[in-house]
């Protein structure tokens, strides 16, 4: 299924702020649905002067009329002319009379939609609202209502005055949607009508009479907690519930959080009031909170094992230099550079919100590490990396992290061996494996054979049990004259995992 900005981007009709002006439509598409108890279909414009439906939005509470999804298909020829005329004319188009639609009768109205800069207006594509008169009862007073906040609306798409740029962008999660609550305002700030969930949630934190006839942002002042201090959100809401500024934010009282969002409405450029909607989102925030408070002991947790780490470390380096024997000292050396490379993926984990690491940042604190090995060694290993590993969970970070501080020490205390030298590491990936090739410029391969050593030992295990890869080991020929006559390791894992 082809995204909303694909579609768009095909036609190759639009600039990028058009594109994301018909983003910013879309994304309230379920209001105007839920409003208007209507499908929303959005109309782009393509290169032979047609249509291609480009959004789809069904409403929550009617019938829909599309059981089947129509993103991609082409303006039926019974809505052609109605949707080409609000799209020349940048006028609100209604069928005059009901129309048909597989047996159904439907009242169809076609909405431009406009959006206005500095150098005037522009028509960039059509929204219809499909009513399905089968579905038609008498009207309740909430209907008339939601009915009426719709046609703003879209009066105001049609104009270019909607939707509003100092709006926040995007739902923040828990977003009260129109059947949650609807509070309507007049141009004073005054409740004409609250839907009974809307008067729900206020009673909730507090207010017990009826909202109706009250001034919205004295209710709010009603409510807040006086004697705790308020933040700037809080301090600044009853303003906001005048209705005159597009906002989103929670009002917290009694134990009790509700999402309100603030939609100013406009007649010929004029504010006529606002429509406010909320929900009771006590629950999620209380999730929320505990989703914070979990990350920053997961955080916690990885820094104190950062930190242990490090200090075994630390101890196994000063081990090491009261050691008298040379083969003891290597050995806790290379401890040492193993805990080490460790270590560097639990501090980069307790730096972030997520339990995935940047392992390109990982992968060049590494090399720092190796580059203390290689002045121990009397080395001098110029080492330069190539491609991007991204991001990788924590779980395949740490064995990934030690296997290549294994390849490239080896490459470095071996391959070069106090001598000056290249060591290239390639990292290539894409959707299905992550590729990693390490080069030297170094002696290559004893005997054209990969040892047996513990480091090699750790190498296998770490890649192919752990990571479920592979590695190679093979010598450079002619065909490479950097690193001709050294060693090529070649490790493959695949990315499946990876979510």
């Amino acid at each position: 299924m082809s995204t909303l900005s694909d579609l768009l981007n095909a036609q190759n009709q639009l600039s990028e702020k058009d594109i994301e002006w018909i983003h910013r439509v879309h994304g309230d598409g379920q209001l105007l649905a839920d409003l208007a108890s209507a499908d929303i279909v959005i109309w782009g414009r393509t290169s032979d002067e047609s249509f291609r439906a480009v959004g789809h939005v069904r409403p929550s509470g009617a019938a829909t009329l599309f059981y089947r999804d129509i993103v991609g298909d082409r303006v039926r020829p019974q809505w052609q002319s109605q949707v080409r005329q609000a799209f020349s004319t940048g006028e609100i188009v209604d069928s005059s009379s009901p129309e048909w639609f597989e047996e159904t009768p439907t009242r169809v109205k076609a909405v431009p939609i406009v959006r206005r800069d500095d150098d005037g207006s522009a028509v960039l594509g059509v929204i219809t609202r499909h009513t399905n008169l089968s579905e038609v009862r008498a009207p309740s007073r909430q209907q008339l209502t939601f009915d009426e906040c719709a046609n703003a609306i879209f009066g105001m798409i049609a104009t270019g005055d909607y939707p509003d740029e100092a709006s926040p962008m995007g739902p923040r999660r828990g977003a009260p949607r129109a059947a949650d609550g609807l509070i309507r305002l007049d141009v004073d700030g005054v409740v004409t009508f609250a839907s009974p969930n809307g008067l729900s949630a206020f009673n909730r934190i507090g207010f017990v009479d009826e909202l109706e006839g009250e001034t919205l942002s004295d209710v709010a002042r009603q409510i807040m907690p006086p004697e705790r201090d308020a933040s700037a959100d809080e301090a600044s809401l009853p303003v906001l519930l005048t209705g005159r500024t597009p906002w989103r934010a929670d009002i917290e009282a009694r134990g009790v959080t509700v999402a309100l969002r603030i939609i100013p409405l406009r007649r010929d450029r004029k504010r006529i009031g606002a429509v406010v909607l909320c929900r009771d989102v006590s629950e999620l925030r209380n999730q929320e909170q505990e989703l914070l408070t979990k990350d920053a002991t997961i955080r916690e947790i990885h820094h104190r094992v950062k930190n242990n780490l490090q200090t075994v470390a630390s101890l196994l380096r000063i081990q090491a230099r009261r050691t008298s024997s040379e083969e003891a000292r290597e050995s806790l050396l290379q401890a040492m550079q193993r805990v080490a490379a460790i270590a560097v993926v639990h501090d980069t984990l307790s730096e972030g919100l997520s339990q995935k690491a940047d392992f390109d940042e990982v992968f060049s604190r590494v090399l720092r590490l190796v580059a203390e090995v290689a002045a121990a060694q009397n080395t001098v290993a110029h080492t330069r990396k190539t491609g991007t590993f991204g991001t990788l969970p924590s779980e395949y970070a740490n064995p990934l992290a030690l296997a290549l501080t294994e390849v490239v020490t080896n490459a470095v205390e071996h391959g070069l061996a106090g001598r000056e030298g290249q060591v290239e590491i390639v990292a290539d990936r894409d959707d299905e494996e992550l590729r990693v090739r390490v080069r030297d410029s170094g002696s290559g391969l004893p005997e054209g054979k990969v040892g047996r050593g513990l480091g090699t030992q750790i190498v296998r295990t770490l890649v192919e049990g752990e990571l479920s890869g592979t590695i190679e080991w093979r010598s450079i020929g002619d065909d490479d004259p950097e690193f001709h006559g050294g060693t090529e390791v070649a490790i493959d894992i695949p990315l499946r995992w990876v979510k």
